[in-house]
């Protein structure tokens, strides 16, 4: 079964990979598994205080990949995969891809504005040494442009 991964957060840019996602897990018969990454803070609190603040964080990412799932849910008729994972974004999205040889697909959405986002800057320069294809969506896409095109 083809696995399309996507980096979930609250941007434009992660709707729209989500919806291309999607759409071709639907015609290939295939998921989409998404990740949630929750950055590290920056400073260190005392221990209680650093472990509230991160699993807060924690908290927030998993509404809101929970939040995605129900709108796949709903678009296409199949819920996805998942996972909410602590750490630098970069690291987290290779070793996940290392631990799963299903995906079939990294999915990420560019910025519509300005450069295409630090995730796909990375992932696109990095791309020959992946062990999948990395698909970019454009963020000027429209939703019927992107179902045009998945």
């Amino acid at each position: 079964m083809r696995v399309y991964l996507v980096i979930i957060d609250d941007s434009e840019e992660a709707r729209g990979a989500l919806r291309f996602a999607a759409r071709r897990a639907a015609d290939t018969n295939g998921t989409v598994h998404l990740l949630a990454v929750v950055p590290r803070q920056a400073f260190n609190a005392f221990g209680g205080v650093q472990a509230t603040i991160e699993e807060e964080a924690h908290d927030r990412a998993e509404a809101l990949a929970s939040s995605a799932a129900g709108e796949l849910m709903t678009e296409v008729g199949r819920f996805p995969q998942i996972t909410v994972r602590l750490g630098d974004a970069k690291t987290v999205i290779n070793e996940h891809l290392a631990e799963h040889p299903e995906v079939a697909a990294l999915v990420l959405g560019a910025a519509r504005d300005g450069g295409p986002g630090p995730l796909v800057t990375h992932f696109a320069a990095a791309a020959g040494a992946l062990p999948c294809p990395v698909i970019i969506v454009p963020g000027g896409l429209s939703d019927e442009e992107i179902d045009r095109l998945s």
